[in-house]
């Protein structure tokens, strides 16, 4: 017969001396990621992998802490790391509807920034300071003093020639006029029209040979204006280049390794030499109105401004970004846009970063699932990673709208490494439903839900603690506290030999633990206080589980936790609300009558059962032909049902107990009430593992203790699942007392033994059962059924 498990195989206790500290003070703060080996494999050699689509995908169940660690991993990995360079646009000054991306080396970007704007404001004081000089007056009027000289002598020529055919030439707006001169005077209209038609003809004839020698001079005339026009450009050219041309050499030798910046200085030098004019003079008042001081820039300056978009020079690493709210334009950057007279405008100035920017050369941590949440977002960010740039454009032509026009800015190259974060699931849907993510998420880092409990882990548990103690202000653990930490983390585990990875819900248990240190003001956080932040927590959500024991006790739900009962067996389920989980009993019962049905689940039947139970149930079908239909057919109709229940059954945990109520109809023989079972079962008998062991036994646990624990009751468990067992500390003193039992089986014949206090039987040389063994009342029983089946179909004449 099984004997009940021992209280010390209830509970895996913490050795406080295997901490080897007094209280989390003396335990180094956790710097490394803990319990995570594989996942910690994978991210570095994700990292280092500098090939297309090596990008990371890390999962994990939340609470596991898996972005935290996984920041904290890659800041340890980046501090070493080279700096990227700085990011910045600057004006295309052949097409600037085009700006040009540069990069510099870290730090050097705002450098770049602040002499290029030194460079404008020392170009308009030495433009302005040349021009004004008298040198430059000098050399002006000397190049204009020719052009004046042949000018004036060109119009006085005309103007001879003009006397000699008796004209005067007069300027007007429409230029010169050719007026008549008749004995010393100049004609009027009125008094040339009166002149007989001889005359007439005569002078018009002159005017016209006039009219083309005018024009013959003032085409010289034009052509001198050209050349001096010509001449003084180059006169103001050579000024301005002896002005700037220094300031911009100064910046080619600081440049000089950076081709780019060196293009782009003669660029700025070649413009600032054909816009001499906006250097030479001060902005006029119409101008000052239109940008006044601090309100916006000289627009005739913003072309030679530097956008710096990222600068590294604060950084010591690599950049590390965590980008929480990856939107399009929080990932790659925007244009905006300013008003100015009820019209949008925009230039490469209004150009802004995104986190794909900032993390350029470096590592970017995004949320999956919110990823995929933002429009245009998965989709840019594939299609940056394939072609490696960073391209700013407005969302809309995304869609293919018609966007104002603006900047289309010059690709930036990317050399980001993605660390995608989510779940299990998550991962398996995007593998399975989008072709390019495995391909560009070629690294998988998965986050286990536990680690193995030894010393060492115990250790380290204790270095987690005082990282959350030393991080965020909280007073310091003892001894005895760590160690109810430990077996929380088991708790949460739900085994012996392991500690869970769910940080969040520890992080949480640690702060709950100090608020009421706090309250006591005492000066360490103790075990109590672990004990009764654990306590309340489950206070907080338990308003159901003690809604649902309440009507065990007052017999609403109806649960026999005394005496025998023929067919009906306490089975244990788990509720899960999501903030809690808690076990409670359901009566299982079973009838047995004639047919062929064989077992019919009412719960199918009402389409209230899972597919994972209905299986269960169909295994016991196998069950009970292997075992008893080897010489006779089954004659049975059996009915299972779980009493007063009236929501979905799904699981196949209830499998064992449901065989057991079967058993008992087929033997006749009664079940212990003050026992429940849980386990699954297969066609050879074998109880199989469950989850939520603890919470199974802790429920039928205060059912018994509400009625009042008589030593009789407990709670049949598969063997397979004793190292899972972390019940309360309440539980294990009320076993140690013998107030309250757990028994462990391997085989349905050790749990049906215990329920009924009858062996169960094994085979005889006969192929039968020992007499008086359940399986021998089993097979009678089947057996005589069969028998009545048969007569039953016998013809009339044959009975």
């Amino acid at each position: 017969m099984v004997t009940p498990l021992t209280s010390d195989r209830l509970r895996k206790a913490c050795d406080i001396s295997s901490l080897a500290c007094a209280s989390s003070e003396e335990v180094e703060p956790l710097e490394a990621v803990i319990g995570q080996e594989r996942a910690v494999r994978s991210l570095r050699f994700g990292l280092g992998m500098r090939d297309l689509g090596f990008n990371v995908y890390v999962a994990g169940i939340p609470g596991t802490g898996k972005t935290t660690a996984v920041k904290r991993f890659l800041v340890e990995e980046a501090k070493d790391k080279a700096v990227p360079n700085d990011l910045c646009y600057v004006n295309n000054f052949q097409d600037p509807s085009r700006p040009k991306a540069l990069t510099l080396p870290p730090g050097k970007a705002k450098e770049f920034q602040y002499d290029l704007q030194g460079l404008v404001e020392d170009s308009k004081r030495e433009i302005r300071k040349a021009f004004e000089s008298e040198e430059y007056a000098a050399r002006r009027e000397q190049s204009l003093k020719g052009f004046t000289q042949e000018r004036d002598a060109l119009f006085s020529l005309i103007s001879t020639r003009a006397q000699e055919e008796k004209f005067v030439l007069q300027s007007t707006p429409i230029g010169l006029v050719t007026i008549p001169v008749v004995e010393g005077r100049p004609l009027s209209e009125q008094e040339l029209q009166a002149l007989p038609p001889e005359a007439l003809r005569e002078i018009s004839a002159k005017r016209d040979r006039l009219q083309d020698e005018i024009k013959t001079t003032l085409r010289q005339v034009k052509t001198l204006e050209k050349t001096a026009d010509r001449k003084m450009r180059e006169l103001d050219r050579q000024v301005g280049l002896f002005s700037v041309g220094q300031l911009i050499e100064d910046l080619k030798e600081k440049y000089a390794e950076m081709p780019r910046v060196l293009d782009h200085l003669e660029d700025v030098q070649r413009d600032i030499l054909e816009n001499l004019s906006d250097f030479r003079s001060e902005p006029d008042a119409q101008q000052q109105v239109l940008f006044p001081p601090g309100g916006g820039k000289e627009e005739a300056f913003r072309k030679y401004e530097v956008n710096v978009l990222v600068d590294n020079g604060p950084l010591t690493g690599k950049p590390v970004i965590i980008e929480l709210n990856p939107t399009y334009t929080q990932l790659f950057g925007r244009i905006d846009k300013e008003a100015r007279f009820g019209t949008l405008v925009t230039d490469f100035t209004m150009i802004t970063e995104g986190s794909l920017h900032r993390a350029n050369g470096g590592y970017l941590v995004i949320p999956v699932e919110d990823l995929l949440l933002n429009l245009f977002s998965w989709e840019s960010l594939k299609r940056a990673l394939r072609n490696r740039e960073i391209v700013v454009e407005d969302p809309g032509e995304r869609l293919g709208f018609m966007a104002a026009k603006g900047p289309r800015p010059e690709p930036i190259p990317l050399d980001t490494k993605v660390i995608l974060i989510g779940t299990p699931l998550v991962y398996t849907y995007l593998y399975a439903r989008d072709e390019d993510f495995g391909e560009l998420f070629k690294v998988k880092a998965e986050f286990d839900t536990v680690m193995d409990r030894n010393e060492q882990s115990a250790k380290e548990y204790g270095s987690f603690v005082s990282r959350v103690c030393k991080e965020e202000g909280l007073k310091p653990l003892d001894a005895s506290s760590l160690a109810k930490i430990v077996e929380y983390g088991s708790r949460l585990a739900e085994d012996q030999n392991k500690l869970s990875t769910r940080f969040g819900e520890i992080s949480d248990i640690i702060r709950e633990a100090n608020h009421y240190a706090s309250e006591e003001k005492a000066a360490r956080v103790t075990r109590g206080h672990v004990q009764r932040a654990v306590e309340e927590k489950v206070y907080r959500s338990n308003l159901v589980e003690e809604r649902v024991r309440e009507m065990i006790t007052r017999g609403t739900v109806m649960i026999d936790i005394e005496g025998e009962e023929v067919g009906q067996v306490n089975g244990l389920s788990v509720i899960d609300l999501g903030d809690i989980r808690f076990g409670r009993p359901n009566r299982i019962t079973a009838s047995i009558g004639l047919g062929q049905s064989g077992l019919i689940d009412i719960e199918r039947e009402a389409k209230l059962g899972g597919p994972i139970h209905t299986k269960g149930v169909m295994i016991l079908s196998g069950f009970l032909v292997r075992r008893y239909a080897q010489d006779k057919p089954l004659a049975l109709s059996a009915r299972l049902v779980f009493e007063q229940s009236y929501t979905g059954v799904e699981g196949d945990s209830a499998s064992s107990a449901e065989l057991y109520a079967i058993l008992s109809s087929l033997s006749g023989l009664s079940v212990r009430q003050g026992i429940a079972v849980t386990g699954s079962v297969n066609q050879k008998g074998e109880v199989q593992a469950i989850g939520g062991v603890n919470e199974k036994i802790e429920g039928f646990y205060e059912a018994c203790k509400a009625r009042g624990l008589t030593g009789g009751q407990g709670v049949i468990i598969p063997q397979s699942n004793v190292r899972n067992l972390m019940l309360k500390e309440e539980v294990v003193e009320a076993v140690r007392e013998g107030r309250f039992n757990v028994w462990a089986v391997h085989t349905i014949d050790e749990g049906i033994g215990i329920l009924t206090g009858i062996e169960a039987g094994g085979r005889t040389e006969d192929g039968g059962f020992g007499e008086g063994t359940v399986n021998h009342r089993v097979d009678k029983r089947l057996r005589e059924m069969s028998e009545h089946m048969k007569r039953f179909a016998a013809p009339e004449g044959a009975k």
